[in-house]
């Protein structure tokens, strides 16, 4: 078995950034940016005022007259530039007139017809957003994962288009006789197929496509058919496999050995880690391949630690991998064995709460887990009140 660190460095070494294409600002969100953004304007694109008010020309004295001689909005400019004794009624977001150094605010004013006269103690601020004040033409947006406020940015650079990574596509596909899809009419002994959900909901928040595929049944010519499927072999592929089940070493577990027909090149099997250890990935048919163990908190556990982080780098993300965050432990927990073990806790405060029930086939107690806390291998016992590591989820 190897360490989850490696692991990880295996994952990863299986992809690599997807090529760009150019999409509309509107379909932008969440995706990669694949090259700088360059401002294709000033903004503001002329000296405009931060105030409803008058614009003047110079520093006003209390109690000083002067005639308003025109208005400015936003949209349209005073066609007229000011002289001595002259103010222009402004509001805010309107272009600055020519000659006026200062908007006074209007509260600082009182109105009689077409003359104002300066308060006793007029605000002293200019009340003037400078040409380019935020950014300058030329200016660059550096790559990053577009947030909406990167969306408004690139609005107001007059950008409509962004070159973005293309969106990784993941086949999803759960495998094994006992599975039946949601809606179906469970046997006596079967359940019901949850992983593939939750993978596939992880998978596009990251910003992947995902396509679930029918379950493959326990036969080889099915599942071989399934990878057929999922590679693209007759049409267009997947960019990652991801199996659920039949990954470990029983006799009806198949997924590694029809893998290895079809040419698996197998980065590892097996990880030093609970629960997850049957996590296998490689390359079949051209395609990575990522295969998750069949208990659904495993495969979600393992989908945290290393589905998203080859997601985020088929995306060209600089944040591949999970950070872990420090809390403090709730209560007592005991020494760990010769695997990493990751348990569903609750972080509130910065204090962290491991479940009592960690059992991997509980999604109940995962849904209400906001954290994995993290116990490394062959760690002693620790108590109340130390300082631990977890991944939020």
């Amino acid at each position: 078995m190897i360490s989850v660190e490696e692991a990880l460095a295996r994952c990863l070494a299986l992809v690599s950034p997807l090529p760009a294409e150019e999409v509309p600002l509107r379909e932008a969100a969440g995706r990669m940016m694949a090259a700088p953004a360059l401002a294709t304007r000033d903004q503001p694109p002329f000296d405009a005022s931060a105030m409803d008010g008058y614009a003047l020309g110079g520093d006003p004295e209390p109690g000083a007259r002067f005639t308003v001689i025109a208005e400015a909005q936003a949209g349209h400019a005073a066609a007229l530039a000011l002289g001595p004794g002259e103010a222009i009624r402004i509001f805010t977001g309107a272009p600055i007139p020519q000659g006026a150094t200062r908007v006074v605010i209007q509260e600082d004013v009182t109105r009689e017809g077409d003359t104002i006269t300066i308060g006793p103690k007029p605000d002293a601020a200019r009340h003037i957003r400078p040409r380019g004040q935020d950014f300058r033409a030329g200016d660059a947006l550096s790559p990053r994962r577009l947030s909406p406020h990167d969306l408004a940015l690139l609005a107001a650079m007059n950008i409509p288009r962004v070159s973005v990574t293309r969106k990784p596509s993941v086949a999803i596909l759960a495998t094994g006789d006992e599975l039946v899809m949601p809606g179906d009419s469970p046997g006596p002994d079967q359940i019901i197929c949850s992983n593939a959900f939750a993978l596939a909901a992880l998978a596009e928040a990251e910003g992947a496509t995902a396509r679930i595929l029918p379950i493959a049944r326990d036969r080889v010519e099915e599942l071989t058919a399934a990878f057929h499927l999922a590679a693209g072999v007759q049409g267009e592929g997947a960019d990652l496999i991801l199996t659920i089940g039949g990954a470990s070493v029983g006799d009806h577990d198949l997924v590694g050995p029809v893998a290895q027909s079809l040419g698996l090149e197998r980065a590892f099997w097996k990880i030093a880690m609970r629960p997850g250890k049957p996590l296998m990935a490689g390359r079949v048919l051209g395609r990575p391949m990522l295969g998750l163990p069949g208990n659904p908190v495993s495969s979600i556990v393992c989908a945290h630690l290393f589905l998203l982080p080859m997601l985020r780098a088929m995306q060209g993300r600089p944040d591949v991998a999970p950070e872990a965050v420090e809390a403090v432990l709730a209560e007592d927990v005991a020494p760990t064995g010769p695997r990493t073990l990751y348990m569903r806790a609750r972080v509130a405060g910065g204090v962290i709460t491991p479940f009592a029930r960690q059992d991997s086939a509980l999604i109940q107690v995962l849904t209400e887990a906001n954290a994995l806390l993290i116990r490394p291998k062959e760690d002693v016992a620790r108590q109340k009140g130390d300082r631990v590591f977890y991944l939020p989820l």
